[in-house]
């Protein structure tokens, strides 16, 4: 099984599929990579070299930000907004949706499970 940026990717799957196991390489990014070094994007994850597998990495390293380097960056981000106190920051602590959906009904993702509220009759038991 291949390792890249110290994940584990399918070996497989195609390369093009397997590079968008790593945090921060979707779709678009793993063509492009594929492009830049060189490779077959249909070749599976198995079959490459080590000298492939070494243009990969290098790739990724010179070019984007990936796995823990990428989390730190997006944590620091969220930590900001809070810091400064704007509205987005403030949904963030307050863990609602950031970017302006419906909270009225919905929004149970980002809310977590839905809690009773004493003395709330529901709506079954006004019919």
């Amino acid at each position: 099984m291949p390792r890249i940026s110290g994940v584990d990717i399918p070996s497989e799957k195609r390369v093009v599929i397997s590079l968008t196991y790593l945090f921060g390489i979707g779709n678009a990014t793993a063509g492009k990579i594929c492009k830049d070094t060189g490779i077959s994007p249909s070749v599976r994850a198995r079959d490459l070299t080590d000298d492939e597998l070494k243009r990969i990495a290098t790739e990724i390293e010179q070019k984007y930000a990936v796995e823990g380097a990428l989390r730190r960056q997006v944590q620091s981000n969220v930590q900001r907004l809070k810091d400064i106190g704007c509205y987005r920051g403030l949904r963030h602590r307050r863990g609602l949706p950031v970017r302006g959906q419906r909270t009225k009904t919905n929004a149970r993702g980002r809310k977590g499970k839905a809690r009773a509220i004493a003395g709330k009759k529901s709506i079954k038991a006004m019919r």
